[in-house]
């Protein structure tokens, strides 16, 4: 199918790629991070129980000089009690699960965290 068959309704719809859940809570912790790291990983495994399904996510960041690990820090700090706002999901549990903290030959701070987010309704 060439581009000048298609209209512009249709094009318009293969540009938009549609932002999932996890897409929306990897925003927010970058935001929660003053969008001053970097994620080095992402991973998204399906869960469930018998009465909630839901996603868990693990992520890696970066947050390499001075200024980005002092956001970091704050990231490590805020995390826990974060209230998440993503529209038909609920973060049911959000955990550090390690900080490997180096000042040398420049700052730089790693952080590896999981997240539970189940569905609403």
């Amino acid at each position: 199918m060439s581009d000048e068959s298609q209209t512009p309704a249709t094009s318009k719809k293969r540009r938009i790629a549609r932002r999932t859940p996890g897409d929306r809570l990897r925003d927010a912790i970058m935001t929660l991070g003053g969008h001053h790291g970097q994620v080095l990983s992402h991973d998204e495994k399906a869960w469930a129980s018998i009465t909630f399904a839901g996603t868990r996510h693990s992520f890696s960041l970066l947050f390499a000089g001075a200024e980005a690990v002092a956001a970091g820090e704050e990231l490590i700090a805020l995390l826990p009690e974060h209230e998440f706002t993503i529209a038909g999901q609920l973060v049911a549990d959000a955990a550090v699960s390690s900080a490997d903290h180096r000042m040398l030959p420049s700052p730089r701070l790693v952080v590896d965290c999981e997240i539970l987010m189940l569905e609403e309704g």
